[in-house]
């Protein structure tokens, strides 16, 4: 039997997927694989991640002996790690120590033409306007680690002004001291506007409606879904229909010119996932708080131990966790058992239809879910067991998360997880951790934000964001 046979065999979960039975979960793969590598010493191998700004991020794991008759699993476990940490951290300059001529391989498989382009051009390119870049050292020739300390949000001093940019409307709010005094939705439909102008105004009205609830202002902070790296806009489905000329021209520094417009005050733009997942830590009073969002995508955001953002991508969407071979692809990037295709609208979808659930093809992924919903609540067991197979998928996805995040809370919304189908969710993913993980278990708490949470802890998050110069 192959190795990687060997690995998948030994990587079979106890809870298994009702609607997945094939399913091969990611973190049971690994640690199979560390034990076989710590029995075989196996070399330790190193990565040295590196954004353009110097920024670097470590990490480590052992391999097996580097020899041919495990070069395949060797390789399928440090791309599938690699992959995992780009999408986590983000950085388009990747030094290995330890891994020999594997280094080339991975460097073959994420160039513009291997089988990992799209995460070169979207991570590479776009976000860090470079395609990937590998390098192979010994240790002591690794870049050293530097991750520049934040301290965004948790300021809530001044008249403040904090926004949301989402998919359907504009959300602004008029802060005083940490006291939400106005706040607003105003709907929108930005997805397919080529027209920068549409965006840049739209923004611009709702600074100015927020604005007039304040005597005056003294800082801006917002979120918005997708990539931002220094208050510039990288990859954003926002924008999806601008050219890529104007947004290089008109969108990338909207968020400068915005600023300059409002005298230079402090004004920050971060993730929406980051900011849903400072809301939580302040709404919670703990930190470590991983925020997961199961909506049209996956989004995810981070908070860190000291109750800060970071500076991490958090994309969880695209990070692997289910190493089956002929694991359901994702529609964008092309890749295996991403998450996006078990913990999202489009993962329900997928579902439905191994249930038996027929959809006319025309028919959208939130409107299958809203059936699949409507289905539950009639207690029809496909819609059931839909839900316990995201659930048992999930549970399974925070063991892998665990992995690489210090958590002790998640915090858990999207529509994928409204009403009955959200309790089925929890549940599910609560008896894997207990069945399989049972000390993740212990110290992991699962949290549904309240309503209160919903409506004014983003814009409160979002207005916290900047902070003001101390007086001299």
């Amino acid at each position: 039997m192959k190795i990687l046979e060997k690995l998948s065999n030994q990587a079979k979960p106890r809870c298994v997927p009702p609607l997945d039975p094939e399913f091969v979960p990611a973190v049971l793969w690994h640690r199979a694989f560390q034990s076989w590598a710590h029995q075989l010493a196996g070399p330790c191998v190193e990565f040295a991640l590196v954004r353009p700004d110097s920024t670097c991020f470590r990490h480590s794991m052992r391999i097996l002996p580097l020899r041919e008759e495990y070069r395949a699993a060797n390789l399928r476990a440090l791309e599938r790690t690699l992959k995992f940490l780009l999408w986590m951290k983000g950085a388009s300059r990747i030094f290995m120590a330890g891994a020999g001529d594997l280094v080339a391989e991975l460097a073959r498989v994420y160039s513009p033409n291997g089988a990992r382009a799209f995460d070169n051009d979207l991570i590479g390119r776009r976000v860090f306007l470079e395609d990937l870049f590998f390098g192979s050292c010994t240790p002591s020739e690794l870049p050293p680690p530097n991750e520049p300390v934040m301290t965004l949000g948790r300021h809530f001093d001044g008249c403040r002004i904090g926004f949301d940019l989402g998919g359907s409307d504009r959300k602004c709010a008029a802060v005083v001291d940490g006291e939400v005094v106005h706040s607003e939705e105003v709907p929108w439909d930005p997805y397919f506007q080529s027209d920068p102008t549409y965006h840049i105004e739209g923004i611009r009205d709702s600074l100015r409606r927020a604005a007039a609830h304040l005597p005056r202002v003294d800082a801006i902070g917002g979120s918005a879904a997708g990539i931002y790296i220094g208050n510039e806009p990288r990859v954003a489905s926002l924008f999806r229909g601008v050219s890529p000329e104007d947004f290089a021209k008109e969108i990338r520094p909207m968020f400068h010119r915005l600023q300059a417009e409002w005298g230079g005050v402090p004004f920050v733009v971060a993730n929406d996932g980051e900011v849903t997942a400072l809301a939580g830590s302040i709404a919670l009073r703990e930190n470590a708080v991983l925020g997961i969002s199961m909506g049209t995508s996956v989004a995810a955001g981070w908070c860190d131990a000291d109750g800060h953002i970071t500076t991490w991508l958090n994309e969880l969407a695209f990070v692997p966790i289910d190493y089956r071979e002929g694991a359901p692809a994702d529609e964008w990037s092309g890749d295996l058992g991403c998450s996006v295709q078990y913990l999202s609208q489009q993962g329900v979808a997928r579902l439905a239809a191994r249930a038996g659930i027929d959809f006319e093809p025309s028919v959208p992924a939130a409107e299958r879910l809203a059936r699949v919903q409507q289905l539950l609540k009639s207690d029809d067991p496909r819609a059931k067991r839909v839900f316990e197979t995201v659930g048992c998928c999930f549970g399974y996805a925070l063991a892998r998360f665990a992995d690489f995040y210090p958590v002790r809370n998640v915090l858990v919304l999207g529509r994928v997880t409204s009403g009955e189908g959200g309790t089925l969710i929890l549940a599910e993913a609560q008896r894997v951790l207990r069945t399989e993980f049972p000390e993740l278990a212990e110290r992991l708490k699962l949290v549904v934000p309240d309503e209160t949470t919903r409506r004014h802890g983003q814009a409160i998050a979002a207005a916290s964001l900047p902070e003001l110069p101390r007086k001299t």
